[in-house]
């Protein structure tokens, strides 16, 4: 038994539960795609400040949770703890805002957060993601929250929520902090809340402690206070997703845990996942662009939790994503047919048919076992009497009839066995 283990709150996906987190993630990326989003692979570290900027240095995120540390050049990196930051980093770096607008980015891959490890709350989380940057729409806004949703229900999840809500714009931000801080300077907050309340009183309703949360439950709401711009382009956002048919519920009280959303913020939650029910969220960024010293662009995004998303599966008693099986299993018996039915793997994995051999010179007997095992609908057996007399046998493993082929018709037979 080896010592060594797992980082904590780090998870591994082993076969066949692998299969599963792979239909997850490719399934939620192939909405964006679907959409006109683009891939983009971007570093898994970048600069500590450009999350401190572009997060908000007031997050729990920037403040508690990152993995901070200085490379050997005494640079202080840090391990993307979201996928926004990085992606208009990436955008402003390339000139791609200056090119067509909007720019319809999606990603997936892991991020870090050290959190207190709990189910589908993990320190390494696996997200995808999309970003549309450049144009200021509502229907832009629709048709990402769309693309969310889309993809949840085509791994046949049903049971989730689309909350939303509006953070408001710049001009009727900056009047609502000062009423919101007034009202929060009224209670016996302790020191780090009252502290949050000074940096951004945003922070403190997004606080999850119950005594907190039940002092704050009188507090004034954005959705109360919007100017008439930002109320125009909720109403609108609103009015798009019911024409697209996205049911969603108004949610004045979320506060999304970074610092750079405006306007259109959304959350998708499934109550069958318990206290932490979120499985994705997202919003607008208007000012972040010219905040990491780009243009001042507007931009949307979400990120969507594979790990969530598959306990919310798990909670609905749904599966997706077979195991990886093989259609053809070879049996070689002897060194001779081990080199020819490699051979014969080969050309047919070129062709597209998934092959496995056994190995290890194992018996018949266990080698069968093995095929029975893979999944496998055919087995190709011969020992080297059989590939000197030029001859394989194809067995079906389902009914257990076997036949003798010339080896140079296998392949062929194989392929209309198949269809």
């Amino acid at each position: 038994m080896t010592d060594f283990r797992a980082p904590k709150g780090v998870p591994d996906y082993l076969p066949p539960d692998s299969a599963a987190f792979v239909a997850v993630r490719d399934g939620l990326l192939g909405a964006a795609r679907r959409a006109g989003y683009g891939d983009v692979e971007l570093p898994i570290f970048e600069d500590t400040a450009l999350f401190a900027r572009g997060v908000g240095e007031s997050t729990d995120v920037v403040s508690k949770e990152m993995y901070t540390f200085a490379d050997r050049g005494e640079r202080s990196v840090t391990l993307r703890p979201e996928g926004t930051a990085g992606v208009m980093r990436a955008v402003i770096e390339h000139g791609l805002d200056r090119g067509q607008l909007p720019v319809k980015l999606c990603y997936a891959g892991p991020f870090f957060r050290y959190e207190r490890p709990q189910a589908g709350r993990y320190r390494q989380l696996q997200q995808v993601g999309v970003e549309a940057i450049g144009v200021d729409d509502p229907a832009l806004d629709a048709e990402v929250i769309a693309v969310a949703d889309g993809g949840f229900r085509s791994l046949g999840l049903d049971g989730f929520r689309l909350e939303i809500t509006s953070l408001g714009d710049e001009t009727c931000r900056p009047q609502y902090r000062e009423l919101l801080q007034e009202f929060l300077f009224t209670l016996d907050l302790d020191e780090e809340t009252r502290r949050r309340a000074e940096i951004n009183p945003l922070r403190v309703l997004d606080d999850k402690r119950p005594a907190v949360r039940e002092m704050t439950a009188a507090a004034p709401l954005m959705l109360d206070h919007l100017s008439d711009v930002a109320k125009a382009h909720f109403e609108t956002v609103l009015a798009h997703l019911d024409a697209l048919g996205v049911p969603y519920v108004v949610n004045p009280r979320m506060v999304r845990g970074l610092d750079y959303y405006t306007k259109t913020t959304f959350e998708f939650v499934h109550d069958g996942l318990g206290a932490q029910s979120g499985i994705g969220g997202g919003g607008r960024y208007d000012g972040l662009m010219s905040q990491l010293g780009g243009q001042d662009l507007s931009g949307i995004g979400f990120g969507l939790g594979v790990d969530r998303t598959l306990l919310a599966l798990k909670a609905e008693g749904k599966t997706v994503g077979a195991a990886n099986r093989v259609d053809v299993y070879g049996v070689p018996l002897g060194e001779t047919a081990k080199l020819e039915l490699a051979k014969l793997a080969a050309a047919l994995r070129a062709n597209g048919i998934r092959v496995d051999l056994s190995y290890g010179d194992r018996s018949l007997k266990a080698s069968m076992r093995g095929a029975d095992r893979s999944g496998a609908a055919i087995a190709l057996v011969a020992g080297d009497r059989d590939i000197e007399a030029g001859t394989v046998g194809v067995k079906d493993l389902g009914t257990g009839e076997q036949v003798d082929i010339a080896i140079d018709a296998v392949a062929a037979e194989v392929r209309a066995r198949l269809g």
